[in-house]
């Protein structure tokens, strides 16, 4: 066969097979069998391996997997990747359809999308002219891992899209989905590892999450993963509504969910609900509840965002999975700000397909008003189907022998005085240099989102800290090998291998970091706030209460928490230490910092009155552009009221508290600067 022959039979057998992964995994109407399926694979293989030169990157033949990778790289979304506010009832959902009237001004029904809410991990697919350019998880919605390699493997993948019906394909697309395994094939997976002598899987979700983050992409190749997308992270010209999107995905032959179901008002919302409820455990996947979009792409934007979630989504979450068992014993874990929760230790019971041993009390207020005992009998639930908790006590089988839990005066872990502090709920230690308060603080600080320090697991930690080779984070950066190497189940690779992921960590992005310190109220949305605010760590270290209150999105208790933490000797050494073993957290990038320039940086504004221009929602979010932090009252720490008809008494209170008073059209006017 010569070259140019080569070339046109495998032109022929990728469009083949693709046909064919497109009729089984979307259509779900296959027209060949596995055997023929299989033996279009082997010709096409043939033929690359007989040509080397003519096998292309979105050959069906790069699924089984590629070179060990030695860690996966940062991607950064084109848009951030929101997580969903959560409904658990038929009023927290009214609620929600309440609101989106409200802030439209409608008085009839809205357009909704239900589509099943999949129990997986999820996946954005980006394609430059239509093949597959690059696949990153979520991370922390802003930035993720490029899994590239392992998505590739993944038979429900489309490598190249096909034509669609009308038009052309977008020259860039960005898809975004969830992967999942099936049921089914989650059995014949842990049967698989089962019969090998490994660990089962707890349940599908890790199961699809660890095979997506392996760095053999072999290893994926070999699980049955599965991607159902619904979603985009850029505009789409033409498309307008989320279910002409969803046709276009399936047209372009990705696998989407059929149980999508277009909705008209909250009753059929609900309605869909209900259906999708009763049928939950016949599904071939896991679902935990109804994924809830408001249909037209016009109205969401209108609709806008809050912190990290959309307004016009919701996901109504179906309840909970009950069961009962015993409670042994009631323990006490030690937390990183020295908070103490009592947790319950369970005889073994599997709720919703996972099996639980323990479950979280919270704090003495919960044991005491649950009135749980050691020895008593209780319902247990995976709260949002994944963390176990406590529901209630079955009192009929309450014995003699069942007592009450009485918190430790003292730690548990180091004898340190435990005390409740006024308006807390939680008990706490005091003992600053609690080992357990450290090891929680360690953890924290090398987990995945934040400073990423592969290697550095549980035991690990508590190695180092019982014999006091880390007393803070700062001295994970001055560990050495022979130190690393004569700890117990660790050899001379592993503690090069931990060397070599404590120098990756140095320079993890500035946001990361500033979560990694751990500081109390300060999450990953919020170090990425007070990031793009101030634009380095020394501007947020010497940041006031008022500067921080100042960022939108900031409220007191953070900026309190802020400013007690840097303004603690003790912290600025560790940091300093850091600093001089070499940690460098890379800053924002400029365009990413919040300019002191925009027309209200540093302004608590206060609408009042209507708008004719826009919804009181578009203006909000101006503000925010314009580096403005909305309010709802009127102190003496308003920068601004904008006053629209019928202002009301908030205009007066301004007026005599002195502060600027603008109308729409000067509002306007600033945001046209």
């Amino acid at each position: 066969m010569t070259p140019q022959e080569a070339t046109a039979r495998i032109a022929t057998l990728i469009e083949e097979i693709n046909e064919h992964a497109y009729r089984y995994h979307v259509l779900d109407d296959p027209a060949i069998s596995d055997a023929a399926y299989d033996q279009l694979m082997r010709d096409l293989e043939d033929l690359e391996t007989r040509f080397p030169d003519l096998a292309s990157d979105d050959s069906p033949t790069r699924r089984v997997g590629g070179p060990i990778l030695d860690s996966f790289k940062e991607y950064r979304h084109p848009t951030p990747m929101l997580s969903l506010q959560n409904a658990f009832s038929e009023e927290e959902f009214f609620e929600f359809d309440r609101r989106i009237r409200q802030k439209l001004d409608f008085s009839s029904a809205v357009v909704y999308m239900a589509e099943p809410k999949l129990d997986g991990v999820a996946l954005e697919l980006v394609y430059a002219a239509g093949t597959l350019e690059t696949a990153a998880t979520r991370g922390d919605g802003t930035t993720g891992e490029n899994v590239s390699a392992n998505a590739r493997t993944i038979r429900s993948v489309p490598l190249k899209l096909r034509s669609p019906a009308t038009g052309s394909i977008p020259e860039r697309l960005a898809i975004r989905g969830e992967v999942i395994i099936l049921k089914e094939d989650f059995e014949k997976l842990n049967r698989r590892q089962e019969e090998a002598g490994e660990k089962a899987f707890a349940n599908p979700r890790n199961a699809a999450a660890g095979s997506l983050r392996q760095l053999d992409s072999r290893i994926t190749a070999g699980r049955p993963l599965s991607a159902c997308m619904y979603a985009t992270g850029l505009d789409v010209p033409g498309i307008e509504t989320q279910e002409k999107l969803l046709a276009l995905l399936k047209n372009l032959g990705f696998s989407t969910n059929p149980l999508a179901r277009k909705c008209t008002g909250a009753d059929e919302v609900l309605a869909a609900y209900h259906d999708l409820l009763d049928r939950r455990f016949d599904l071939p996947y896991e679902v935990d509840g109804l994924v809830v979009k408001v249909d037209s792409y016009d109205l969401q934007k209108q609709l806008g965002e809050i912190s990290r979630s959309p307004r016009w989504a919701i996901a109504y979450k179906f309840p909970a999975v009950q069961e009962t068992t015993e409670v042994m014993d009631i323990t006490i874990q030690v937390g990183r700000t020295g908070a103490l929760t009592p947790v319950a230790r369970l005889s073994p019971v599997r709720v919703g397909g996972v099996e639980v041993s323990r479950a979280t009390l919270h704090n003495q207020d919960e044991i005491e008003r649950k009135d749980v005992r050691m020895g008593d009998t209780v319902f247990i639930q995976r709260a949002g189907d994944v963390i176990p908790e406590v529901v209630s006590v079955v009192l009929e089988k309450r014995t003699d022998a069942a007592h009450r839990f009485v918190f430790p005066k003292n730690c548990p872990v180091c004898g340190g005085l435990v005390v409740r502090p006024e308006g807390e709920a939680a008990h706490r230690c005091t003992n600053m240099n609690c080992p357990a308060q450290l090891q929680a603080r360690i953890r924290h600080f090398a987990q995945r989102t934040a400073m990423d320090i592969e290697g550095l697991g549980d035991k690990l930690v508590a190695q180092l800290v019982e014999r006091e080779l880390v007393k803070d984070v700062a001295d994970l950066y001055h560990l050495d090998h022979p130190t690393l190497a004569g700890l117990e189940r660790m050899a001379d690779k592993s503690a090069g291998n931990l060397i070599e992921a404590f120098e990756r960590s140095k320079t993890r992005e500035l946001s990361r970091f500033v979560y990694a310190l751990g500081i109390r109220h300060v999450g990953e949305h919020i170090a990425v706030l007070l990031v793009r605010a101030f634009g380095s760590l020394e501007k947020i270290q010497t940041a006031s209460q008022d500067d921080l209150e100042a960022v939108a999105g900031i409220g007191p208790e953070v900026a309190a928490s802020v400013r007690d933490f840097f303004g603690e000797k003790k912290n600025l050494e560790v940091i300093a230490r850091m600093h001089q073993a070499g940690v460098k957290p890379r800053p924002p990038e400029p365009e990413e910092i919040e300019t002191s320039e925009k027309p209200l940086s540093g302004k608590n504004v206060v609408l009042t009155g209507k708008l004719t221009s826009m919804p009181r929602s578009k203006a909000q979010a101006l503000i925010k552009r314009m580096g403005g932090k909305v309010t709802s009252s009127i102190s003496k720490k308003t920068g601004l009221v904008i006053a629209g008809d019928n202002p009301g008494s908030k205009l007066e209170k301004a007026k005599k508290l002195g502060v600027r008073v603008i109308d729409e059209n000067e509002f306007l006017s600033l945001s046209a600067d």
